[in-house]
């Protein structure tokens, strides 16, 4: 991390100026470098004192009308009038941004201490600056890592390992057995390590299959809230490090998914499948069970996935294919009422001329 970047804490507002944040992200100052922001506005609600950015092109004639003290920008925007924004251009605002959001974030103080209403197995280890709130529970033999945060109502099963510097906000469940990496962070509704769903056809109806196994998360990991990740009936779930799921996703039991790979609220993925690394889904993509996903795959929002995908493609739709050729069928389908009339009429043109 920069050096040259100081904040100013007054009343725990944060103050720092054009130049330092230049300096701390590599851009370069155009107007007053000595301009002060404590918080962050969107570009179209900027305010005095605020920093914002501009990174997609929809969105520049704001920047002639935001009254936001500093202005984000790539390097490659022209701009055809006068702006009263001090700019710093650097090569990606969008990243830039992120990185000082993050630096923003992780200057609040963190919560330590375990409040007394918390319940705390005598099995259990607990290391130096870990925070565990109210009606918090943590299982018998489990481990939670120093650093990491535990908020009420939370639920750290017996035998669960967590690594450093996790947070887990309230009413995250983490069942038996789970081992979860070092700065990995889990949001509110959570449930991960429930049983996979397993269930043999009998004569009565279903019999259970017994899932025996954990689920494995490793470092890094993001997990938005309300989202689901099933133990396995055997082995492990796995989660790699990097990846980040969003809201109301579903991970099946022995689904495994590569380093740094993305997805959207509301995907569904079936068991035993194998997703690769860097990979992108968009909300609401089902793929089937026990397929294989390459690395570098890219689906796009509702896509629905059969069979195996080979790596380094962009698809979409159902089953997938390249951009070009689904907005083309999408085309035709949506004229297939006018076109079947018209392969009616001539059917009975064509009958017409076979009785004559």
């Amino acid at each position: 991390m920069c050096q040259s970047l100081q904040f100013k804490c007054k009343n725990r507002i944060m103050e720092f100026t054009a130049k330092q944040i230049a300096d701390f992200i590599g851009g370069k100052v155009e107007g007053d470098e000595n301009a002060k922001v404590n918080t962050f506005a969107k570009i179209e609600e900027g305010k005095p004192g605020a920093i914002s950015f501009l990174s997609n092109p929809k969105y520049t004639h704001f920047i002639y009308s935001t009254a936001a003290s500093i202005v984000l920008v790539n390097d490659e925007v022209v701009l055809e009038h006068p702006v009263s924004a001090t700019l710093i251009r650097v090569k990606n605002a969008y990243e830039c941004v992120a990185r000082l959001l993050q630096l923003y974030e992780a200057s609040k103080p963190k919560k330590k201490g375990i409040d007394p209403l918390a319940s705390i197995a005598p099995t259990a280890k607990v290391g130096e600056g870990v925070y565990i709130g109210p009606f918090a529970v943590i299982g018998e033999n489990a481990r939670v890592g120093k650093g990491s945060q535990i908020y009420p109502h939370t639920v750290v099963g017996d035998g669960v390992e967590v690594g450093e510097e996790c947070l887990f906000y309230p009413q995250v469940t983490i069942y038996q057995g789970c081992k979860i990496g070092n700065h990995v962070t889990i949001h509110s509704g959570t449930v991960i390590g429930a049983d996979g769903f397993g269930f043999a056809p009998s004569a009565e109806g279903y019999d259970k299959i017994p899932q025996i196994g954990i689920v494995t998360i490793e470092d890094n990991v993001e997990i938005g809230a309300n989202t689901c990740v099933d133990r396995s009936t055997m082995g492990s779930t796995v989660i790699h490090k990097g990846v980040k799921l969003d809201n109301l996703v579903q991970v099946a039991h022995n689904v495994e998914i590569g380093e740094n790979t993305v997805m959207s609220a509301q995907v569904g993925i079936a068991g035993s499948t194998k997703i690769g690394s860097w990979c992108m889904f968009g909300g609401q993509v089902g793929l089937a069970g026990h397929i294989h996903v390459g690395d570098k795959t890219f689906l796009g929002a509702q896509s629905g996935v059969p069979g195996n995908i080979k790596g380094g493609q962009t698809l979409i739709g159902t089953p997938p294919m390249e951009p070009k050729a689904y907005f083309r069928s999408q085309a035709i389908f949506r004229r297939l009422p006018e076109m079947y009339k018209q392969l009616d009429e001539l059917q009975k043109q064509l009958d017409e001329l076979k009785k004559q």
